[in-house]
């Protein structure tokens, strides 16, 4: 948010914060999330890199392609374990799920 704004939204008698303050949301629940929100994008990433396609992906896990659609978004019905075990199918490594999880800005 710009510098000058938060104050004068503060002294109008608004309360500034993110997300997880409105949602009041516990610092283990945001770094679930995030780590989450990560590891979708890496398993995107990967992927794309490997030229595969969201059906042809869910195949070589015995998924449906609505399933990795959901992977990628991060929805909430699918597990890490499922997340973590497709990016290892589709050729990431304990490495790259590593660096998913350590690429986290706090």
């Amino acid at each position: 948010m710009d510098i000058v704004k938060r104050p004068r939204l503060e002294a109008a008698g608004w309360r500034v914060g993110d997300a997880a303050d409105f949602l009041e949301l516990l610092p283990e629940e945001v770094a679930f999330m995030e780590i989450k929100l990560s590891l979708s994008r890496h398993l995107k990433e990967l992927r794309l890199k490997n030229q595969l396609s969201q059906a042809n992906l869910a195949k070589r896990i015995n998924s449906s392609q609505s399933r990795v659609a959901k992977m990628e978004a991060g929805d909430p019905s699918v597990s890490l374990d499922l997340m973590v075990r497709t990016i290892l199918a589709v050729g990431g490594t304990r490495e790259d799920v590593a660096i998913a999880i350590a690429s986290i800005q706090s």
